[in-house]
């Protein structure tokens, strides 16, 4: 049995894991809605944000060969094209169009509607065979899009194109984590650790969503005064700062979710995911200035059941087959950062149940 001191230390690892979490989660949308406020480029935003994350990713992979002496993973460009790519452009479409909607509508709806993802996400595992088939799932369905038209309706500060876009990028965020669950369990392609993923996806994410771009933003950004057309430095600088707190919180909140689930596990993650969003509806009324009557209320409490009950049933039936996955868990040493190892030979019970377990759930909350 572990000693008091050593439960303790778990404990407030555990907190203080989940609250690095929240920051980056939580900061990184209140961030880009406030950022959408004065700057109206949300796809150049984006754009920006990507590159900040594969130099970061790129300097992360180089440390972490430095630490270990083992070159990192380097698909070739069949693999690259073929595989990776699909995930790559279905990641770029969720996370613009997320971004986009932040012109047309609140937090609030925009965290309602962008846990329709879970519906999504299930489909998709069962198009792909990741998830079985079972009449709970039903329940799942009917909880989380009852209660998200519960909430959209006669919402105070509702909008039709802002709710079709966050809706449209949920359900491109179904197909971007079930392909990315795809990408991650391939052994053959060595991408278990989520930096060589971010490394590989984000060149293709950039590609993907530059067109868009272009004909949506191009002109109107070459015209604009805050880039193109500055008659003083200060600004300029000012935008190009702005935008890169963005980018850090991107992948600060990539770094935390990894962090989180290699030192707890997936289920604390999906546990703090559900705790984010009360967070950011309790918060939006008051950072943003969010209008939510009793029913919008009552909407996500309904939808918060669901996605729960679905957490429920996903950690029911992990435990079941956990013997399989402490098997994986040993062929898989990748998933355990090398920047973050203390060095021990022995890992804790506790890890090795979880290091894996990720891989065979939907990363579906934030």
């Amino acid at each position: 049995m572990a000693c008091p001191v050593q439960v303790v230390f778990r404990v407030l690892r555990a907190v203080g894991l989940v609250l690095f979490y929240f920051v980056f989660s939580i900061g990184i949308t209140f961030y880009n809605k406030w950022l959408m406020n004065g700057f109206h480029y949300p796809l150049f935003m984006t754009l920006v944000h990507l590159a900040i994350n594969f130099c970061l990713s790129a300097l992360t992979r180089r440390a972490m060969q430095y630490w270990t002496g083992k070159p990192r993973i380097i698909l070739s460009w069949r693999d690259y094209i073929r595989k990776v790519a699909p995930t790559a452009f279905a990641t770029a479409l969720d996370i613009g169009l997320s971004n986009w909607s932040f012109l047309f509508i609140t937090i609030s709806l925009y965290t309602m509607t962008k846990s329709s993802a879970v519906l999504f996400i299930l489909f998709f595992s069962l198009v792909f065979k990741l998830e079985e088939p079972n009449p709970y799932l039903i329940l799942v369905v009917l909880l989380i899009s009852s209660g998200v038209f519960m909430f959209a309706f006669k919402s105070t500060q509702f909008n039709l194109e802002g709710f079709i876009m966050v809706l449209l990028a949920a359900f491109l965020g179904g197909i971007r984590w079930t392909l990315t669950q795809l990408l991650m369990q391939k052994a053959e392609l060595g991408l278990q650790n989520p930096i060589d993923t971010m490394y590989h996806l984000q060149p293709l994410m950039f590609l993907g969503l530059f067109p868009l771009f272009v004909y949506n933003e191009g002109l109107s950004l070459s015209m604009s005064e805050k880039l193109f057309r500055v008659t003083n430095l200060s600004p300029l600088l000012y935008t190009f700062f702005t935008l890169s707190i963005g980018g850090l919180l991107a992948f600060g909140l990539c770094f935390s979710e990894f962090l989180l689930v290699s030192r707890t596990s997936s289920l604390t993650l999906s546990i703090s995911g559900i705790f984010k969003e009360v967070c950011t509806m309790v918060l939006a009324p008051y950072v943003s200035g969010d209008k939510l009557s009793l029913l919008n209320w009552l909407g996500f409490a309904v939808c918060l059941c669901g996605i729960s009950l679905h957490v429920g049933l996903k950690t029911y039936y992990s435990k079941n087959k956990g013997s399989s996955l402490r098997q994986l868990s040993h062929k898989s040493t990748e998933l355990e950062m090398p920047l973050l190892q203390t060095g021990e030979k022995n890992v804790n019970a506790d890890a090795d149940d979880y290091n894996d377990e990720d891989d065979n759930e939907e990363i579906f909350l934030h």
